[in-house]
Formats: C-alpha cells, sequence, structure tokens
C-alpha cells in the first residue's frame, strides 16, 4: 500500500517539475527583461517570479529524490527476501491423506504386466521398402 502511495506521489512530482522547469525563463531572459522587454507581462512581477519558482522547483526536486530513495530501499528489502524460506513456522494443514478405502484397486486377476516380457517384443525390426517418389519419372529416351 505505502508503496504504491509513493509512486502516485513520485508520478505527480514529476510532472509537476516538469511543468515548472519550462513556466521558468533561462538566465539569458535576464537582459532582455532589464530593457523593458517582458518585465511588466509576468505573472508574479518583475522581480517575484524567480524566487518563488526556484523554492518550489527545490522542494520538488528534493522530494522527488526521497521518494526516489524509499522506493529504491523498498525493491532491496523485497529482491533480499524474495528467495528466502521462513522454516520456523509449521507448514498449514493440507487435506488429509484419503483413506484405503478411498483408493481403487485393481482386480487381482488383472492381466495387464507391469514389464514387456522377451517373447513380446519382436527379435528384427524389418527395414522399409524403397519407395521411388512421385514426382520423379524416369526420362524418356531419345533417338539420335
Amino acid at each position: 500500500m505505502l508503496e504504491t502511495i509513493l509512486l502516485i506521489v513520485l508520478v505527480c512530482v514529476a510532472l509537476a517539475l516538469v511543468g515548472l522547469v519550462l513556466i521558468q525563463q533561462g538566465k539569458g531572459a535576464d537582459a532582455g527583461a532589464s530593457f523593458g522587454a517582458g518585465a511588466s507581462q509576468t505573472v508574479f512581477g518583475s522581480a517575484g517570479s524567480g524566487n518563488f519558482l526556484t523554492k518550489t522547483t527545490w522542494t520538488l526536486g528534493i522530494v522527488f529524490f526521497v521518494c526516489c530513495l524509499i522506493l529504491g530501499y523498498m525493491a532491496r528489502q523485497q529482491a533480499e527476501n524474495a528467495g528466502r524460506f521462513d522454516f520456523s513456522e509449521a507448514p498449514a494443514a493440507t487435506e488429509s491423506a484419503p483413506a484405503a478405502s478411498d483408493v481403487p484397486q485393481l482386480p487381482a486377476d488383472a492381466s495387464v504386466p507391469a514389464q514387456p516380457q522377451a517373447s513380446d517384443v519382436p527379435a528384427e525390426v524389418p527395414a522399409p521398402a524403397e519407395t521411388v517418389p512421385a514426382t520423379e519419372a524416369p526420362a524418356p529416351a531419345t533417338p539420335n
């Protein structure tokens, strides 16, 4: 259950990180903004957007890495425990063995031999007759 919640949080944080990084302006945009190009069109004002978006990106980045570390630790624990068996507990009770009267018995006069007798096996297996395939017809003789 915890693993599923962490995976959902990880995907949501990853999508939010991608969105925040795409919203932010690069370092080269500061030179153009100082001459008045686009400074008045920002959502957070001329100075406030960088600080808020930077802090949010850092916070989401830290949450992303913590989720990755926890999920990695949980996966390692599952992999280590996958090959181990706990022999300390007694096995669960299964169905009891069927009673002797429930097992069908062969009749005493059954004539099914347990192993084939020497007289049942032929001494020599005949070789198959040599046959000519139908596609190979003899070539007609041509006069000279």
